[in-house]
């Protein structure tokens, strides 16, 4: 019983040291705080039935890989689905705003409003590599597809972005 009770603790300790973590990547790579909670929840929750088989050099690439896969199970089973809009000020970018406290809230609205134009790849793919640094080669791994993939997605994303109204002086510093 003295494994269980390790295996526990664990994975307990991995929820609390990544959880956060993996929430904040959730609610990048699908726009909703609650979506968000929900997509690690079940991604925590399969990750538990295996933990003991989950190689235990990196968890938390495996918890991601869940919630990406979650997220797109998601979206493809339910494109009825009603999305929130959410509160814009929970979303945590790693902007540092300028004198004015309002402006890290209109960069984050900005940022949150010109992700939600991309598609699903398009997004899970700047995600993936704007917000986790994770290479061409394994954004490709995780989204399974081919590394051409990410690299045609990510392209046309960052030239949707590049042009977005919404992000017009965003990164103007007067």
């Amino acid at each position: 019983m003295a494994a269980a009770g390790s295996r526990d603790d664990d994975f307990t300790a991995f929820v609390l040291a990544r959880s956060a973590r993996l929430v904040h990547f959730a609610r990048m790579l699908c726009g909703d705080t609650g979506l968000a909670e929900d997509l690690v929840q079940t991604a925590l929750e399969k990750a538990y039935l295996r933990w003991d088989r989950i190689e235990m050099a990196d968890p938390f690439a495996y918890v991601r890989q869940a919630v990406v896969n979650q997220h797109l199970s998601w979206v493809r089973r339910r494109p009825w689905r009603e999305r929130s809009t959410g509160d814009a000020a929970e979303l945590d970018l790693l902007l540092e705003p300028s004198g004015d406290p309002s402006s890290g809230v209109q960069h984050r609205v900005a940022i949150r409003s010109a992700l939600a134009g991309l598609s699903r790849r398009e997004r899970a793919v700047v995600v993936l590599r704007y917000v986790e640094d994770l290479t061409e080669r394994e954004t490709a791994a995780v989204l399974g597809v081919a590394v051409g993939t990410v690299k045609s997605a990510n392209a046309r994303a960052l030239d949707k972005l590049r042009t977005a109204p919404e992000l017009a002086g965003v990164g103007d510093r007067s």
